[in-house]
C-alpha cells in the first residue's frame, strides 16, 4: 500500500508503557503523598488513576484522556452487582470524576435484588410472544412493509422492559475498570457512552450481549433481516474515550444456535464496540474481539459527522470475527500492531476485515494477517470506491503484501491509495511485526492488567 510519511518507531515494551502513565493524575487527585516515581520497569503504583499516556492514538489529543483519575474518595466505588453498577454511574449529567472498580462478573439480566431475569419476564405482562409475532408479520401475508399493530406494540414494550434494566449510561470522567484476579466484566449488559467526554474503560469481558425482541424489517436487503439493539459498548457523540485491555464476544451463545424465520437468522447480537453520531478522538488498543460478526462500526451513516470520528486502533487481536475490524465511514483512522486470524472459529467466517467507504480516511500499518490455506488475500478488505486505505508493512502469512493492491486487483470499486492525513499519535508503534502474533497472545484483553 501506498506509504503516508516517515517518521521513528516508538516501540516500547507493554511494562515500559505502564511505566509512562502520568502520575501528576494521581498529584492531582490528591494521592500524591502516596505515589512512588515509576521507573522503566517498574509497576504501576495505582492501576486504577492510570491515564492514557501521551501520543497514544487520537485519544490522546487536546487535554488527553483522563477519565476519573482525579475521583475523591467519595466518588471511588467497587461494585459487584448491576444494582451496585447503576447506583455508582448517577446521572449522566454529573461530571464528578468517578472510578468504578468492577469486581467479578455482573450479570445486568438481574433485578434491583439480584434476581435472574430471563426474556420470559420482560414479555410478561405486555402481550408479546414470538409465536404471535411470526404469524402476525410472515412476509408471504403481511407482505414487505414495516410491521405495525398490537404485536409491533407489544414487542416494543417488552424491549424496552429490558432496555430499562441492561443499559448502562455511563457519565463524563469516568474510569470503568476490572479489578485484577477476578473475572471482572459484564454480561448481557450494553454501555452507552453518549455525548459525554473523557471515559476510561479497561480490563473487562464483555459477553452475552443480547436482545431479547429482534424486530423484523422485511425492507433491509432484499430478503429482510431480523435486527437487534445493543451493542457491548456504544460510543455516540462521545469525546476522548480511551477502551483498553478489554475482551468482546458473543459467547456462550455463539450465531450459528440461533433459529432461522422468514428465511433469516434470527439475530440477538448486533455490535461489539461501535464508534458513531460524530464521536471522536477514541484510542482503542490491546483489546480481543472474538465470536461475533459485525464488530465494530465507526460513523453510524454516510453523512454522519464530517470532522470527527478520529480513531485509533492498535495492538488488538481480531479472532473469529466476520466482519467490520472495523467498517469505517467518513473519519480519520489509524491501524497499526494489530493481528487479524481470519480462520473459522466455532462457525464465525471471515467476509473481509477492513471496510474504507463513505470517503473514510484508514491508514493501516504494520499489522498482521493469519489466514487459511486457499483464503484470498483480496477478500481482506472492503469498499464502496470512495474510502481510502494507505499505509506499509502489512504482513499476511508472514509476508509483507500490499493489501489494496490485491483488493483493486480483484474489484472494480476501488480503494483510493492516498489520505488527506499524517499520523502523528503513535505511542507504542512497532515495525518489526515478525513476534506480533505471539506477544499479544499474553499482553491483551481483560485479565492481563495486574
Amino acid at each position: 500500500m501506498a506509504s503516508v510519511s516517515s517518521r521513528p518507531s516508538h516501540r516500547r515494551s507493554l511494562r515500559k508503557r505502564r511505566a509512562l502513565v502520568v502520575t501528576a493524575a494521581a498529584v492531582a487527585a490528591g494521592v500524591g503523598a502516596g505515589v512512588l516515581v515509576m521507573n522503566a520497569g517498574a509497576a504501576p503504583t495505582d492501576l486504577y488513576r492510570q491515564v492514557l499516556p501521551a501520543k497514544d492514538g487520537w485519544a490522546a489529543s487536546g487535554s488527553g484522556t483522563t477519565g476519573g483519575s482525579k475521583a475523591d474518595a467519595a466518588h471511588t466505588f467497587t461494585v459487584s452487582t448491576r444494582a451496585q453498577l447503576v447506583k455508582a454511574l448517577g446521572a449522566q449529567t454529573d461530571t464528578t470524576p468517578r472510578i468504578i472498580k468492577i469486581k467479578g462478573t455482573i450479570d445486568a439480566n438481574t433485578d434491583d435484588a439480584g434476581k435472574k431475569l430471563t426474556c420470559a419476564d420482560y414479555a410478561s405482562g405486555t402481550g408479546y410472544s414470538l409465536s404471535a409475532y411470526l404469524k402476525a408479520f410472515d412476509p408471504s401475508t403481511y407482505g414487505k412493509k414495516a410491521p405495525s399493530g398490537a404485536q409491533e406494540t407489544a414487542r416494543k414494550a417488552a424491549a424496552d422492559k429490558q432496555k430499562k434494566n441492561i443499559v448502562f449510561r455511563v457519565p463524563s470522567n469516568t474510569t470503568l475498570i476490572g479489578v485484577p484476579g477476578t473475572k471482572a466484566g459484564i454480561t448481557g449488559g450494553s454501555l452507552q457512552v453518549q455525548n459525554v467526554k473523557n471515559v476510561i474503560i479497561r480490563n473487562l469481558t464483555f459477553a452475552a450481549t443480547e436482545d431479547c425482541f429482534p424486530q423484523w424489517d422485511p425492507t433491509d436487503g432484499s430478503s429482510g433481516e431480523w435486527n437487534s439493539a445493543y451493542d457491548s459498548v456504544t460510543l455516540r457523540g462521545a469525546t476522548n474515550v480511551w477502551a483498553d485491555h478489554n475482551t468482546f464476544t458473543d459467547e456462550p451463545t455463539f450465531d450459528t444456535s440461533l433459529k432461522t424465520y422468514f428465511g433469516r437468522k434470527y439475530q440477538i447480537h448486533d455490535g461489539a464496540l461501535d464508534i458513531t453520531n460524530g464521536s471522536d478522538l477514541v484510542t482503542v488498543e490491546r483489546n480481543v474481539f472474538s465470536h461475533h460478526d459485525k464488530t465494530m462500526l465507526i460513523g453510524s451513516s454516510d453523512t454522519d459527522s464530517t470532522g470527527k470520528l478520529r480513531v485509533t486502533l492498535h495492538h488488538n487481536v481480531w479472532k473469529g470475527i466476520v466482519q467490520r475490524a472495523p467498517l469505517a465511514r467518513i473519519g480519520q483512522i489509524h491501524l497499526y500492531n494489530n493481528v487479524y486470524d481470519t480462520t473459522p472459529l466455532n462457525g464465525y467466517e471471515s467476509k473481509y476485515s477492513i471496510d474504507s467507504r463513505a470517503k473514510a480516511q484508514v491508514v493501516a500499518e504494520h499489522n498482521v494477517w493469519r489466514i487459511p490455506v486457499g483464503a484470498k488475500t483480496a477478500k481482506l478488505l472492503s469498499g464502496d470506491g470512495t474510502g481510502s486505505l494507505a499505509g506499509t508493512g502489512n504482513v499476511v502469512n508472514g509476508t509483507a503484501t500490499d493489501l489494496v493492491a490485491a483488493y483493486n486487483a480483484a474489484n472494480s470499486k476501488k480503494l483510493k491509495t492516498t489520505v488527506n492525513w499524517t499520523p502523528t499519535l503513535t505511542a507504542g508503534l512497532e515495525t518489526s511485526v515478525k513476534n506480533l502474533l505471539t506477544d499479544l497472545t499474553t499482553t491483551t484483553g481483560a485479565g492481563t492488567l495486574s
